[in-house]
């Protein structure tokens, strides 16, 4: 099988625990793109979070695509055009503020390129060191979302969390999707709008097969592009749940397990 496309999640899969691409993988990632195959960036982050690494990796200079919000947006990186975007309307966001007061948990979203929450704390001080977006307390989160945003987190320890996802999942059924991209962030986003949604947006408008798909990530998030390609690449330090599911899995993210299978793949 020849791979047309690698859809890569970014933390904890792309980069390093340092939030940097090792020398081997950017070394193959260029190989393969100056062959013909598109990389295309997957990440829970807003888009300025991973303008960085598209721009690291050229992406723009491939015409490649980047999915981001945990692919409520796919953008085209050539020309920065959104070809898909989703969002919750004003009302959604302030009944998701709600229930995280009911449920006792922090609350974030995004309000152009600012994170905005109503009282600091240590998981949104994270979001915005990992994406480099500054972070605002307002007075009222309320009266601050009165436009649609892109998604909303629920942020706690881990251990909390956990039950407030297994409460959310089944108490917004069908309304909207929910899932952890990491431990400790809960995302809510439009109902149908997952990583592997997008990208099955995405080949078919490029003409790409599943089968010609390899993604590769690590954690709840990335489960639905993991099933969805045509080989699913969990990483060494992915969760149980995603090598489970996965086709293959590498060596983790601090031993270069992506340059591994691309240049086992892709004899690079």
């Amino acid at each position: 099988m020849k791979y047309k496309m690698i859809v890569l999640d970014m933390d904890d899969t792309l980069l390093q625990d340092d939030h940097t691409i090792s020398e081997r993988t950017k070394k193959a990632l260029m190989k393969v793109q100056d062959a013909g195959v598109k990389v295309v960036l997957a990440s829970g982050r807003p888009t300025y979070g991973m303008k960085e690494m598209a721009e690291e990796l050229k992406l723009a200079d491939y015409n490649s695509y980047i999915l981001s919000f945990n692919g409520a947006k796919i953008i085209d990186w050539n020309t920065k055009k959104e070809l898909y975007s989703s969002s919750l309307p004003p009302e959604t966001v302030h009944s998701l503020y709600k229930l995280s007061k009911r449920e006792d948990v922090w609350i974030h979203t995004y309000i152009e390129d600012t994170i905005v929450t109503e009282q600091l704390n240590p998981y949104s001080e994270i979001e915005s060191k990992l994406t480099g977006l500054p972070l605002l307390e307002v007075p009222s989160f309320i009266n601050a979302v009165q436009q649609p945003v892109v998604k909303v987190l629920m942020i706690e320890n881990p251990e909390k969390l956990i039950n407030v996802e297994a409460t959310l999942k089944k108490e917004l059924a069908g309304e909207l999707t929910v899932l952890r991209s990491k431990p400790y962030f809960l995302e809510f986003t439009e109902s149908g709008v997952t990583k592997g949604a997008s990208l099955k947006q995405l080949i078919e408008s490029l003409g790409i097969e599943q089968e010609e798909v390899m993604s590769f990530g690590d954690s709840y998030n990335d489960l639905t592009m993991i099933e969805f390609a045509g080989l699913g690449v969990a990483m060494g330090n992915a969760t149980a749940e995603v090598k489970e599911k996965a086709n293959y899995i590498t060596d983790s993210n601090m031993n270069d397990g992506v340059a591994k299978v691309i240049e086992k793949f892709f004899n690079v």
